[in-house]
C-alpha cells in the first residue's frame, strides 16, 4: 500500500514537559520553536503539558505562565502553525480568547473519549476565532472502535476539524489503531484523523506507520521520544522510518538529530527502561494516576507493578481510591510478591495459556 505523506505534529515542547516538571524557559521555547520551524516543521506545540489554565489550576506550576510560551512563540515562528493543549475543567472559554490574541492556528483539545461533550463549547469558541481545532480523546481504548466513532461524529457535528486517536498508556498495537480507523471510516468517510502515539511497550513508531498507512493525516511525536510516562514516538525514528518505506519528508534527519541532541538530550535524567512504565502500557494505565498507586503500595506494601495491573483488570479509564485501596488490600493478604504468573492472573482473570514461540 502507497503511505502518503503525513503532517508530524512536533510536541516537544508540550508533551516534552511533563518529563521536567513543566519546567520548559521562555529561552527554551524559543530555541526549540525556531529549531523546529526552520527545519520544516509544519505543526508545533507549545506550552504546559496539561494545556492552558494548568498552572493557575496547579496542576503543576510551569515555568512561565501562558502568556509567555504564547508570547515568545508568537513572536519566533516563522512559518510553522502553531498550537497550545485545551481540556475542558482545566481551561476556561477566556484562555482561548487570550490564545486567540496572539495569533495561536491551532489547538488540541482534550476529554476523555467518552466525556467528548465537554469540549462542544470550546470548540465551538476556537472556531470563533478561525483556529484548526483537533478533539483529542484520551484514553481512547477504554472505548470500542464502535462507541469511538460515534462520539467522533458527533464531534465533528460540534465543528472539529479532525478527531484524534490516543494510545494515552501506550499499550495499543497496530491491529488495535486500525479497527478504530476502520470504525470510523464505516461511518464517514471524510472525517480527518490524527494519532498521538506512547511509547510504553515500545510501539510508538510501529504504531504511526500503521496510522499513516491507514490515511491518518497527522501522527505526533517529540524530540528523544520526551514525554509523560515512557515518552512519545520519537521524531528522530518516525522520519528515519519513514523514509526507509522511501515517503518523502520535508525535513533533513540529521538537521532534526542535531536539534534533539542540542536542547532536548541535556535535560533527559532517567536511564534504561522503566518498568512501571512497561507495566503501564500492558495493563493501559494512565500514568496520571501514579500518585494513587504509591499511596497505597506503600501503605500496604506491595509491588506497584502488580497493583496497577490489578486495577487496570477492573477499570482502565480511572483509578478510585476505593478500588486501588481495596486492590492493595487483596495483593498484601494473598502474599503476592516475586512471581509473575500471578500478574498474568489478576490481568486475564485466569491462567496465561501457554502459546508456542
Amino acid at each position: 500500500m502507497t503511505m502518503a505523506c503525513p503532517r508530524i505534529l512536533e510536541c516537544t515542547l508540550r508533551d516534552g514537559s511533563y518529563a521536567i516538571n513543566f519546567q520548559f524557559t521562555e529561552e527554551d521555547t524559543r530555541n526549540i520553536v525556531r529549531a523546529l520551524d526552520h527545519a520544516g516543521f509544519e505543526l508545533i506545540e507549545i506550552g504546559h503539558g496539561m494545556g492552558l489554565g494548568a498552572s493557575e489550576k496547579t496542576k503543576g506550576v510551569a515555568a512561565e505562565t501562558d502568556e509567555v510560551y504564547l508570547r515568545a512563540t508568537a513572536e519566533t515562528v516563522k512559518n510553522a502553525s502553531w498550537g497550545m493543549f485545551c481540556i475542558p475543567g482545566i481551561a476556561e472559554l477566556k484562555h482561548i480568547d487570550m490564545a486567540a490574541d496572539y495569533g495561536m492556528s491551532f489547538i488540541r483539545i482534550g476529554t476523555n473519549v467518552e466525556e467528548y461533550h465537554q469540549s462542544q463549547l470550546f470548540v465551538e469558541r476556537a472556531k470563533k476565532y478561525g483556529m484548526f481545532v483537533c478533539a483529542n480523546f484520551m484514553k481512547s481504548y477504554v472505548s470500542t472502535p464502535e462507541e469511538f466513532a460515534r462520539y467522533a461524529l458527533e464531534t465533528e457535528k460540534f465543528g472539529a476539524d479532525l478527531i484524534y486517536i490516543v494510545d494515552s498508556a501506550g499499550g495499543m498495537f497496530p491491529e488495535d489503531i486500525e479497527q478504530y480507523v476502520h470504525a470510523i471510516r464505516e461511518q464517514s468517510t471524510t472525517l480527518r484523523i490524527g494519532f498521538h502515539g506512547h511509547n510504553n511497550l515500545g510501539m510508538g513508531v510501529a504504531n504511526s506507520l500503521k496510522a499513516i498507512e491507514l490515511g491518518v493525516e497527522i501522527v505526533d511525536s517529540s524530540l528523544q521520544g520526551f514525554g509523560r510516562s515512557a515518552g512519545n514516538t520519537p521524531t528522530e525514528q518516525l522520519i528515519c522510518a519513514l523514509i526507509r518505506k522511501e515517503i518523502k519528508v520535508n525535513v533533513d534527519p540529521i538537521d532534526v538529530m542535531d536539534i534533539g541532541e542540542k536542547y532536548v538530550l541535556p535535560l533527559i535524567q532517567s536511564k534504561g527502561i522503566s518498568s512501571v512504565d512497561i507495566v503501564s502500557g500492558f495493563s493501559l494505565f494512565h500514568s496520571s494516576y501514579m500518585p494513587i498507586i504509591e499511596k497505597y503500595a506503600m501503605q500496604y506494601r506491595v509491588d506497584p507493578r502488580r497493583l496497577i495491573a490489578a486495577v487496570c483488570a477492573h477499570d482502565k479509564a480511572n483509578a478510585p481510591r476505593e478500588l486501588v485501596e481495596a486492590q492493595a488490600k487483596i495483593l498484601s493478604e494473598s502474599g503476592v510478591h516475586g512471581n509473575w504468573k500471578p500478574l498474568f492472573k489478576i490481568y486475564y482473570g485466569g491462567e496465561q495459556e501457554k502459546v508456542e514461540c
